[in-house]
């Protein structure tokens, strides 16, 4: 193994214990290059713990996406907030998934109408 490949070996053993997990792979897109995962706060930092597994682009999208969430009142009950800012959470990386599922679904029926020798866009009878 020569110095560069050792040296990327240990900036790679590093990220991964840093991540926790020898596999990640992004929860939204299917991304598995660790050089890309971070952890995302799927509530917001400032009310759960709780994080998951996504890839730079797809935590761009969804930490932009919790902006748009509700403010929380001084006096509100945490506890309460903090379930429905972790449910409004799950909400923008199910709507990255869904738009991941139906490209997809799309490109398996593209797939498929070619392999039967269909044109491309065809509607079935």
């Amino acid at each position: 193994m020569t110095d560069k490949e050792l040296a990327r070996e240990i900036r790679k053993q590093r990220r991964l214990e840093k991540l926790g997990t020898d596999k990640p792979i992004c929860g939204t897109c299917g991304e598995a290059d660790y050089r890309t995962l971070e952890r995302h706060h799927v509530a917001g930092r400032k009310h759960d713990p709780d994080t998951v597994f996504i890839c730079a682009n797809c935590h761009r999208k969804v930490t932009d996406d919790q902006k748009d969430h509700p403010a929380i009142g001084a006096k509100a009950d945490a506890m309460l907030a903090a379930i429905g800012m972790f449910l409004l959470g799950l909400v923008d990386l199910l709507e990255l998934v869904i738009d991941k599922l139906s490209a997809f679904g799309l490109a398996l029926i593209e797939r498929a109408n070619v392999a039967g020798g269909e044109q491309a866009g065809q509607a079935f009878a």
